[in-house]
């Protein structure tokens, strides 16, 4: 066994980390996959040297290495025992560059959709397009040869791998690329690690009954998306080895090799141009299965460039997601299947052509009930709705689930509706209603069965359903892993896909390249097995877990922390847009994702033995960084929401160890505002020193915010509202009360002017800083109160308006779970919006005089609060600040502004906070021109954009009462 003291000496060793904490371990036991197995370590390489320094450790301990990048494989390929070594985090750049040659080296950390923002303007493109191509890095789609949507018009990662450099398992470096026949037999006669790589795939391949074997058993020619074992096979084209090709290229081996045979430091790929300008996708509905695969071979003679299914399992996890939903806008009836099927083409004209002709083949063969066409920006959303669809299968509630295993097989298309049917018939047997994913035009079906791996009943299943499907494929020739790989759920299979000998013929392969198996043991060759090291214990008594918010839509808080599959959508860079997940883009760190703090949620409430099980360190360091931004209750498919967790957690936690003074000074500010506010400008003079600063644990950089000299509740007492038939309730939260009084006052002003009574009564702060400290037992009062305040008096005709998003938004949100009269917190909920909400609904009802606007130009600059974008997205304030008819508006993808209520002002989440500004929000605001207005609804956010850019950022209400004549 290992000693920690050897691990310390090897992190000491290297410019990079090596990391055995427990809380490390647990994060990268897991992968996208159903296994789990915790690592001895984890290492971040910061060089070459780094990871030859970690095999010497690991061939003297006798240990292997696991490869990882974004940690998004579906097979287990990331799961070992040994060190898992993290390239993600350090080798990201690009190394060279060729436009001419439409070439490109660099290292295995990029992910695939940023080098394409880098390439566009170049008019290129790497081609292979995974559903996870967001976050998914190259080194992870060479080590499993990914394929995605594009394959049929762009190949898969194998056909782009020009050139690897690698580490082999002495230590030495190698590249491997295309060379002649003659640079070969050279390779051959080396006396080096490299030079007997070379002559056992010589020695092996030359021998006429190996190749006669391989042309036997490996899947059809035809099928290009083949990852089954090693691609011994991409040889046979050789005039070596009985082909015709005076070249050969070793990297197409390790393509595909998921990390076993040599260690990846650099990767020469070659690019596509971009596709042509037009695009269409017909939406073809189907009312089966069987009769969408029947059209995909008639859609294929088509020049596709993407052919794609979708089941109604995956469309139906679609409906209520709030993310999602709004991408089903091409859905007529509820299919059972849907083909997507695009043509590009120079001019919209000649795209136009194709779809008609596509369709009308379609028609001809009576293939489908309707045949929608979608056009530019919404064909993204389309094929949006479909990547989505792996991540939320994780939402069918309770234990069963939707199980990688069987999911990534192809077989020849002329197959595939023969295949299906049979594959239909295995199911039947096991009562199992299959989910069907699919690569239709690639013959590549991503075939679910719906278990419980938490139950033996069901493990038994899950190894049955496998086999037989295993077997079924070998039927057809095909391949058991198109583009998803071997790793350990498929691995065991290899010998029956490609026969005995042809599997020792890969072991000896593998044993040329690591003959002391450092590279990722039990993948590929001598495989671990495929129903071990699950990520549940089976048949496992289920904790029973007491939390004061009300999980039941998740039946329990257990069951929505494993909602989470590891997918690794919080893992998507800036570039890529949205804001998920703010503290990983500013760290780098898979600490610092809502998969990681999903993952030890799961983990601690699992397998902690103490009275508490909430009480757990390392949940509290996974926890921290967390803005409670709640992308993740909407951008991740899997719907997460780590902030409600988050609050769940401080008040379990702060329960057994104590509430902090600081904890306390921010969860109940609006008390102490109430008290400051007597003599506001003495107040803020004491708060914005550094003595009081550095008492409460303020950062000294920051500027504290401003108690206003009256309060909006004094203001209004004074106030003589005007009576109308149209009338609203204005909620006074805590932060414009003490605040923000001005833009207070303007809500009252404009809304009175559009001619609405402005109606108020007292009622409670809304509770939002207890909620974020995790002081639930006051928030869950405050909700009560609130909810007994308002349940008469809030409905259709009188709704409820607020001005701070996060404040107005606990109706909509964090009641619904606290308060105990559901029924009457879900009514107000329901009749709860932000100010823009509001006006936009009445915009859309004519209820607006537009005429009372200003006429002037102005260029707007809109930044969204992240509660708002989360709950009710920012199209509303767009809406209304185009009132005025000669305003131009712009909403800014700008993410988190890091700021998030009293976590930007604690010391240490300063740093952190001023980077996710950084991110996004800075540079924009930053680039906007002086004449140029910035809006946000957000309190914190107008804070964080004056520290951060010197700007003065407005509330759209201010804005639009400003423009009212």
């Amino acid at each position: 066994m290992i000693q920690n003291s050897a691990l310390e000496t090897l992190h000491n060793s290297l410019s990079g980390d090596v990391l055995f904490d427990n809380l490390h371990k647990t994060l990268y036991a897991t992968d996208a996959s159903v296994y789990r197995k915790i690592p001895l370590a984890v290492a971040f390489p910061k060089n070459e040297k780094d990871i030859i320094t970690l095999i010497e450790f690991a061939t003297k301990n006798n240990i292997t290495l696991i490869p990882r990048t974004a940690g998004t494989s579906l097979a287990g390929q990331c799961v070992g025992e040994g060190i898992v070594v993290d390239v993600s985090k350090h080798f990201t750049n690009i190394i060279s560059f060729d436009e001419k040659a439409k070439t490109i080296t660099l290292q295995p950390g990029i992910v695939r959709d940023s080098l394409n923002v880098y390439l566009k303007q170049y008019g290129l493109f790497f081609g292979p397009n995974t559903s996870t191509s967001n976050r998914c890095m190259i080194g992870g789609m060479v080590g499993n040869n990914s394929s995605g949507s594009t394959s049929i018009k762009y190949g898969v990662t194998r056909d782009k791998v020009l050139s690897i450099d690698a580490i082999l398992s002495d230590g030495s470096k190698a590249t491997f690329n295309e060379i002649s026949s003659e640079e070969f037999i050279k390779k051959t006669k080396e006396n080096t690690q490299e030079g007997k790589i070379y002559k056992a795939i010589f020695d092996e391949l030359s021998l006429k009954e190996n190749q006669e074997e391989i042309k036997k058993e490996f899947p059809k020619e035809t099928i290009h998306r083949r990852c089954t074992g090693y691609a011994v096979d991409e040889f046979l084209t050789s005039d070596l080895f009985g082909g015709t090709s005076p070249t050969i290229n070793v990297a197409k081996l390790l393509s595909g090799s998921e990390g076993t045979l040599a260690f990846s430091t650099a990767i020469t790929l070659q690019l596509d141009n971009v596709a042509p300008k037009e695009s269409i996708m017909v939406c073809s509905h189907f009312t089966s299965i069987n009769e969408s695969l029947k059209a995909t071979l008639v859609s294929m003679n088509h020049n596709l460039y993407n052919c794609e299914l979708m089941d109604k399992t995956i469309l139906d996890c679609t409906k209520n997601h709030p993310d999602l939903a709004k991408n089903r806008f091409f859905l007529q009836g509820d299919p059972e299947a849907v083909l997507m099927l695009e043509v590009s083409a120079a001019t919209i004209e000649q795209a136009e052509i194709y779809a008609n002709n596509l369709i009308a083949d379609l028609e001809k063969n009576n293939f489908g009930y309707h045949h929608p066409k979608v056009y530019g920006k919404d064909i993204a959303k389309v094929h949006y709705l479909r990547k989505a669809g792996l991540g939320a299968l994780a939402n069918i509630v309770g234990d069963k689930k939707a199980v990688a295993c069987i999911e990534d097989t192809a077989v020849a298309l002329e197959d595939l509706p023969n295949y299906i049917e049979e594959f239909t018939q295995i199911m039947a047997k096991y009562q199992q209603n299959a989910v069907y994913y699919a690569h239709a035009g690639a013959g590549e079906l991503h075939l679910r069965p719906i278990l419980n791996i938490k139950e033996k009943e069901d493990v038994v299943l899950f190894r049955k359903i496998t086999t037989e499907t295993a077997e079924l494929v070998k039927k057809y020739k095909g391949s058991f892993s198109g583009e998803h790989g071997d790793g350990i759920v498929r691995a065991e299979f290899i010998p029956l896909m490609i026969g005995e000998q042809n599997y020792q013929l890969l072991r000896r392969i593998k044993k040329a390249f690591d003959p002391n198996n450092v590279f990722n043991q039990g993948k590929i060759t001598d495989a671990f097995p495929m129903d071990e090291s699950l990520r549940y214990e089976v048949d496992r008594e289920e904790p029973i877990i007491k939390t004061i918010q009300d999980f039941s839509e998740s039946e329990g808080i257990l069951k929505l922390a494993e909602k989470c599959n590891g997918s690794g959508d919080c893992r998507k860079p800036v570039e890529a847009g949205g804001t998920l997940c703010p503290s990983y883009r500013a760290t780098k760190d898979e600490k610092d994702t809502t998969r990681a703090r999903a993952n030890t949620l799961r983990d601690v409430l699992t397998n902690n033995t103490a009275t508490n099980k909430f009480d757990s360190k390392e949940l509290k360091q996974v926890l921290d960084l967390c803005l409670s931004c709640k992308a993740c209750a909407t951008e991740c498919p899997s719907n997460v929401d780590i902030a409600s967790l988050k609050a769940e957690f401080l008040y379990q936690y702060q329960e057994t160890n104590g509430y902090s003074f600081r904890s306390k000074m921010f969860a109940n500010n609006a008390k102490y505002n109430k008290l400051g506010s007597i003599f506001p400008a003495l107040t803020n003079y004491i708060t914005n020193t550094n003595f009081s600063k550095k008492m409460l644990g303020v950062a000294v950089e920051r500027t504290v915010p401003k108690l206003a000299k009256q309060t909006l509740s004094s203001w209004l007492k004074k106030h003589q509202p005007k009576t109308s038939k149209k009338s609203v309730y204005l909620f006074n939260d805590e932060f414009t009360n003490y605040y923000d009084t001005e833009i207070g006052k303007d809500a009252v002003i404009l809304l009175e002017k559009l001619g609405y009574e402005v109606k108020t009564i007292a009622h409670d702060e809304s509770g939002r800083s207890h909620i974020s400290k995790g002081f639930l037992k006051e928030a869950k009062a405050i909700s009560n109160n609130n909810v007994s305040i308002f349940k008469d008096i809030i409905t259709d005709n009188t709704p409820l308006i607020g001005i701070e998003p996060s404040a107005i938004l606990t109706f909509r949100d964090e009641y619904i779970r606290l308060a105990d009269d559901k029924t009457a917190a879900e009514k107000i909920a329901k009749n709860s919006f932000t100010f823009e909400e509001f006006l936009s609904k009445e915009l859309e009802k004519n209820n607006i005089d537009t005429t009372l606007f200003t006429l002037d130009s102005k260029t707007l600059k809109v930044h969204g609060h992240c509660h708002q974008k989360a709950l009710t997205g920012t199209h509303a304030s767009f809406q209304v600040l185009n009132i005025p008819k000669n305003y131009t508006v712009t909403i800014m993808n700008t993410g988190c502004c890091g700021m998030a209520g009293s976590f930007g002002y604690e010391k240490e989440h300063y740093k952190v906070s001023m980077q996710v500004g950084e991110d996004t929000l800075f540079p924009k605001v930053r680039n906007c021109s002086e004449d140029t207005e910035i809006a946000a609804a957000g309190t914190s956010c107008r804070h964080q954009i004056f520290d951060g850019t010197k700007r003065i950022a407005k509330h759209p209400i201010t804005i639009l009462k400003e423009a009212l004549i």
